[in-house]
């Protein structure tokens, strides 16, 4: 009999295990010996917008006035006793700048006195780019926080030492994460499996798929630079796709060996033609919806997508190979009490599911209105860019901006820097900008080495406010076309307004894409578009939920973080992907089972039915493990890490629970056989792509 390709894949694997394995063994080790590097490579800058104004401003500054942009370093010396003439104030300044002047990735230090006589800045401009700055504020952090006693404070702060000591928080967070990610989930299988050898193999593939793509992630760091997000990002969703996939596999292996327990490669064919089809259309709407990320010109982004698409990839490709290699009759050894290994159809998930079809439109109208009521907070819903308040008040970047805040005034940690050609009238511009309603002061024109002027300006409001951010816009339309409008604040602002003016063609192309593949998987029109529909109602109750626990800081005290009064900027982009990726996940898995038993009754509510019972309990551990292994980041992670966690979470939480095994049954029952119409034309152009084995 002619088997279908993914059935001879898993048969041939399952074959040629030995060899598959060892190559995957060899090629793991490898890779793995240079996947603990991966960390000390990746860059905690990275978070500018090609082509904006504020980065030719930032490359203008850094070529004519010494690297005195937005990725210089400072040292913040003050003394609430001392006054800045005081000797041994002094003394502790020349300490600073002899500290500074050892490191060779910034320049000549430049004094600033602060208004309040007790506090100097020493600013250093970047004689690097803003990776490698990073790094050097890291070696910096210690010996100039060593300066510092009981009466006078001396602490490295700036952009350079905001994402090292980000770096480190991240660091801390990303190892408890790890600690406990792994233990729960381990527990969560072995509830989910009844055995330990069933339950160890999930983690293996997690494992390797994530060791594999980190070794090629730090090869990738030797030709460019990738955003520390990255690391988290990918380890993270390999995690938990990772064990998704492995544990819907195993679970069809086992029910398809216990109907030919004499043929376990048949079984393996039988699992990957079936669930490993599943798990292919899965993975590649994953892949889909992160590669939509890649149209938003900003490199974090771009490095983050990418790093993320990369582990996915190899996740699914030990999934398709790896996996039917290791799986066989051994699988249920060790077993625990409360282990089945028979038939994988569950009486309690189709009776669960037969009470759904009498009451199928309440059900549908219910879960509906609780969803969009969930989804009520969007409607207020606030971004902007990280304030300091995601650092802990123990780090120098934290107190040397707030001393900086106290001293200059809420807008001196972050200036706005003006950048003036040397055709126009530097005087005229700084006048422009010193009667603009915001700026508390402007400072005189510096001539740069090539004719440009720079005028630093002071705003009246924190960098991170909106007020701040709005500034940007008043400035850009009050000054000539020509003049750069440069800054951290002038950077923030740039990044969230091209997140905004972006978010459309994302949003657009991720739910595009995503229709087409459930079109060419299962073959049905009304699906596909529910699909996408009930994913969307997932990603809005999430994010509703989202915007109560950080915007409105219900979470807070709780979890123990700052709320910024907003969202992320980049969250609701860049979480929607994810987001909608993973409810994909599961839209996939339970339709691909429906369309499978659709093809052998063709009957609608026989097709609900079959689905749930032979998937309801998969989803069920799948998501417990998402869950774990979200919410663990959350706990363990910095602020942003904490967003990402609680709404991933908190998605995967309403998909599987509410959409998947309530709504999704609902509305097929509704729709009956009409769920799996699909045009003559379209069955014409379409390749015939069957779930049935």
């Amino acid at each position: 009999m002619h088997n279908p390709p993914l059935a001879s894949l898993g048969s041939w694997a399952h074959a040629n295990r030995l060899a598959v394995i060892a190559t995957w063994a060899v090629f793991a080790i490898g890779l793995g010996f240079f996947a603990p590097k991966l960390e000390h490579a990746l860059s905690g800058a990275m978070w500018e917008v090609n082509g904006s104004d504020s980065l030719a401003a930032r490359e203008v500054i850094d070529r004519e006035f010494g690297g005195l942009s937005s990725q210089s370093a400072a040292v913040v010396v003050w003394s609430d006793s001392l006054p800045a003439d005081d000797p041994a104030f002094q003394q502790r300044i020349s300490e600073a700048t002899a500290a500074i002047a050892e490191e060779p990735a910034f320049g000549p230090v430049v004094a600033q006195p602060g208004p309040d006589g007790k506090t100097v800045m020493l600013q250093a401009g970047a004689l690097v780019d803003p990776t490698e700055a990073v790094r050097a504020a890291e070696r910096l952090n210690e010996s100039i926080g060593e300066l510092g006693d009981d009466r006078i404070s001396v602490v490295l702060t700036g952009s350079p030492a905001f994402w090292g000591d980000f770096n480190a928080v991240n660091k801390d967070g990303m190892m408890k994460a790890e600690l406990l990610t792994w233990p729960v989930t381990a527990v969560i299988l072995v509830i989910a499996f009844g055995t330990l050898a069933a339950a160890g193999l999930p983690l293996l593939l997690a494992g390797a798929g994530l060791v594999s793509a980190m070794g090629v992630l730090y090869g990738i760091t030797q030709f460019t630079d990738l955003s520390i997000w990255t690391l988290n990002f990918a380890m993270m969703f390999s995690i938990a796709l990772g064990i998704d996939y492995a544990l819907f596999i195993v679970t069809r292996y086992r029910g398809a060996l216990h109907a030919t327990p004499n043929d376990p490669g048949g079984a393996a064919g039988v699992a990957m033609d079936t669930a490993g089809k599943a798990v292919l259309f899965s993975g590649l709407t994953v892949l889909i919806s992160l590669s939509a990320v890649l149209l938003v010109p900003i490199p974090a982004f771009r490095s983050m997508a990418a790093g993320m698409m990369l582990a996915v990839a190899f996740v699914l490709l030990a999934a398709m190979t790896l996996l039917p290699a290791l799986l066989g009759s051994w699988i249920n050894r060790l077993a625990l009490p409360w282990h089945s290994a028979g038939e994988h159809r569950s009486p309690a998930w189709e009776r669960f599911a037969s009470r759904i079809q009498p009451r199928a439109l309440l059900y549908a109208i219910g879960v509906t209105a609780g969803l969009l009521v969930l989804s009520a907070p969007l409607l207020n819903l606030e971004t902007g860019m990280p304030g300091i308040n995601v650092l802990p008040e123990s780090k120098q970047a934290r107190q040397g901006y707030e001393q900086l805040a106290t001293s200059f005034g809420p807008g001196g940690p972050g200036p706005i820097q003006v950048v003036v050609p040397a055709a126009a009238d530097a005087n005229a511009i700084a006048a422009i900008i010193s009667g603009t309603p915001g700026i508390a002061m402007a400072f005189p024109p510096q001539l740069g080495a090539e004719g440009s002027s720079l005028i630093q300006a002071i705003a009246t409001t924190d960098p991170s406010s909106k007020e701040s951010i709005a500034l940007i816009g008043t400035l850009r339309d009050a000054l000539p076309s020509s003049v750069l409008v440069g800054g951290p604040v002038a950077e923030n602002h740039d990044l969230d307004q091209t997140l905004r003016t972006r978010a459309p063609l994302v949003i657009g192309v991720v739910l595009l894409l995503g229709f087409l593949l459930l079109l060419f998987a299962l073959q049905a029109v009304f699906i596909a578009a529910a699909g996408v529909v009930f994913n969307l109602l997932s990603v809005g109750a999430a994010f509703g939920v989202g915007a109560l626990a950080f915007q409105h800081g219900w979470l807070a005290g709780p979890m123990n973080f700052e709320s910024q009064g907003y969202l992320t900027s980049w969250a609701p982009l860049f979480f929607f992907t994810l987001v909608f990726a993973i409810s994909m996940d599961y839209t996939v898995f339970l339709l691909a089972s429906a369309r499978e038993h659709y093809e052998h009754s063709h009957d609608g509510a026989e097709a609900v039915r079959g689905s749930i019972a032979h998937t309801g309990r998969p989803i069920v551990a799948a998501a417990a493990v998402m869950i774990a292994v979200f919410y663990t980041f959350a706990i363990a992670g910095p602020l942003p890490m904490k967003e990402m966690g609680i709404i991933l979470g908190t998605a995967v939480l309403i998909d599987a629970f509410l959409v998947r095994l309530v709504l999704v049954p609902a509305v097929l029952y509704l729709a009956g056989d009409k769920a799996w119409w699909l045009p003559r034309w379209a069955d014409r152009m379409l390749p015939d792509v069957r779930f049935a084995h």
